[in-house]
């Protein structure tokens, strides 16, 4: 039997989801948006970066408010994740992965990003625009798990 993921998704590079997401830069930020130039959330930049791979969303996203992880306690990005992604193990993160991230030890992750460069990630957060940023000590101390795109060719 076929692999679900092989049959549905193309084969791209790393590099296709990095372009994709980098369009998205300097888009504002508007919780629970998905509109590249127009807003997005960290998960609203993912979804979108999806968007452009795929033609269509993974799946609807429930109605989700600002301090959603303090108030469930449930792994509810990690589950979507898991949902739709490639979980990379325990291995570095690659180009065109998406990482997710805990903002504090022992919370749940609800922060998301992609790794552009070795040294560089795309996310949107609070506050900021959408950009590309330094991935340094700081972000992978808090990296709970990355994941591939569905398709991606190494």
């Amino acid at each position: 039997m076929q692999n679900e993921r092989t049959v549905r998704y193309r084969a791209h590079g790393g590099d296709e989801v990095v372009t994709a997401a980098r369009r998205w830069i300097g888009t504002p930020y508007h919780h629970q948006a998905s509109m590249i130039g127009i807003g997005a959330d960290c998960l609203g930049l993912i979804r979108g970066v999806w968007r452009e791979m795929y033609g269509t969303d993974a799946e609807a996203p429930p109605g989700y408010s600002r301090d959603w992880g303090e108030v469930s306690g449930e792994e509810t990005l990690l589950a979507a994740a898991l949902r739709h992604l490639v979980p990379r193990g325990d291995g570095a993160p690659e180009i065109g992965d998406v990482l997710i991230f805990r903002m504090r030890p022992g919370a749940v992750a609800k922060h998301a990003g992609l790794l552009a460069t070795p040294e560089t990630m795309i996310h949107a957060m609070e506050h900021c625009r959408a950009a590309e940023v330094p991935f340094g000590a700081w972000w992978r101390r808090r990296l709970a798990m990355s994941f591939a795109f569905p398709g991606t060719v190494r």
